[in-house]
């Protein structure tokens, strides 16, 4: 092993990390099916974006208001594609912005 090397200037070690680092990249290939939504900001239409927030999150009015008010900040956390999405349509539908992470 210790010839080999030194022939080949390579160590024992590097396969298993070759091999590591080549799983992770296919990994992230794979489609994701979690996402967050995050408000990014509230636009021109502030009282709808919030009316909108409350919808989707189930919050209280004083709750949905802080978290626009907050922006950028994350209206779902963990959610599955379709709903993530559909979030996404309607706040986007009342002038905010948002981004899917």
């Amino acid at each position: 092993v210790k010839k080999f090397e030194e022939v080949f200037e390579v160590s024992a070690a590097a396969p298993v990390a070759v091999a590591a680092a080549g799983a992770a990249p296919a990994e992230a290939a794979e489609e994701k099916d979690e996402f967050d939504v995050v408000l990014e900001a509230a636009g021109d239409q502030k009282i709808q974006v919030i009316k909108e927030v409350r919808a989707i999150t189930n919050l209280g009015l004083g709750e949905a208001k802080a978290l626009v008010d907050a922006a950028p900040s994350t209206l779902l956390e963990g959610a599955k594609k379709e709903a993530a999405e559909e979030a996404k349509a309607k706040i986007e539908a009342v002038g905010g912005k948002v981004t899917l992470k």
